[in-house]
């Protein structure tokens, strides 16, 4: 199939290789002259026959939405816009309400692979109706995981698993897929601040001398054996301390917005919580509120306090 993509930086760029490699035809745009296959979106509406499906792969907010509107005003009525960036689930039921009184579909899709998708596939999950989602099927199919860009690379399905069975999943309506995204990222952010929390008490003992070989030793056979701990022991063989690293992590929103959603669904999630607000201390050189607890443990129990001028 042909397909319009916006947005051609570490995701969108290594996406349209991926598509391309999956025997499909991408005519991609961005700002960047030079990632760029054609100048403006109105050419790249223009290059594609008819129904369109155009995928946009742009910061959320506002971009998305001019983007959109955008498109709204080029397309016609059985084309389709999928929206891949990290949109909010409610923008997605705006979006897909504007595009609707233009007989234009919507899809929202949470994309997830960073920058290993290209060689290993992207894990999707995305919302919208069933008629707009089979028209950008073949897509979804070329992105995932084991999906056709292997085949046609290699001639054989993915890792002996039986084809299709993970990393792809129509969620719901629209809306769906990057609500399904959010609750990854924030399910993400606790496995992370586990993992940081594990590695901090293995490096503040005496008693363990190789605190990367015990996670190395993880990898296999134990019950927390994973991506995200293979990352961690390709960073400790980068920096086995992580002492050129600054302790600062920044937060993409999708965290804040689980949170926010927990709130109005009365569902408690306590440890994804704690993992965003320890993205916030991460930003204080000094704590506020420790100076607050170091003052009121000196008054109630005489414990020492240390000067901000001390080193």
């Amino acid at each position: 199939m042909e397909l319009g993509l916006v947005g051609l930086g570490k995701m969108g760029g290594n996406m349209r290789e991926r598509i391309r490699r999956a025997g499909h035809t991408v005519i991609g745009y961005d700002r960047n002259p030079d990632l760029a296959d054609v100048a403006s979106l109105e050419e790249l509406v223009g290059q594609l026959q008819g129904p369109r499906v155009v995928w946009v792969m742009v910061p959320a907010g506002a971009a998305t939405q001019s983007t959109i509107d955008e498109l709204g005003a080029l397309l016609s009525p059985g084309d389709v816009v999928v929206d891949g960036g990290n949109s909010r689930w409610t923008d997605d039921e705006k979006h897909a309400a504007e595009l609707a009184e233009k007989g234009i579909g919507f899809v929202d899709c949470g994309v997830s692979g960073g920058v290993w998708g290209l060689e290993n596939g992207y894990a999707l999950m995305y919302g919208g109706d069933e008629e707009h989602v089979a028209k950008v099927q073949p897509v979804f199919d070329a992105l995932k995981p084991g999906g056709t860009a292997e085949r046609s690379s290699s001639g054989q399905g993915g890792g002996g698993r039986r084809e299709g069975e993970f990393g792809s999943v129509h969620a719901g309506k629209v809306g769906a897929g990057h609500f399904a995204k959010m609750v990854h990222n924030g399910i993400e952010y606790a496995m992370m601040q586990a993992f940081a929390e594990g590695w901090e008490l293995l490096e503040a003992v005496d008693s363990v001398t190789d605190v990367r070989e015990v996670f190395r030793s993880w990898q296999e056979g134990t019950v927390i054996r994973s991506w995200l701990l293979d990352l961690a022991v390709r960073a400790l063989d980068d920096d086995e301390h992580l002492a050129k690293l600054r302790g600062f992590a920044q937060d993409s929103g999708e965290g804040r917005w689980t949170v926010e959603a927990a709130i109005d669904h009365a569902v408690p999630l306590p440890a994804i919580t704690a993992s965003l607000f320890a993205r916030f201390g991460s930003r204080q050189d000094d704590s506020p509120s420790m100076k607050m607890i170091a003052a009121l443990r000196n008054q109630f129990g005489g414990h020492a306090v240390t000067s901000s001028t001390d080193k």
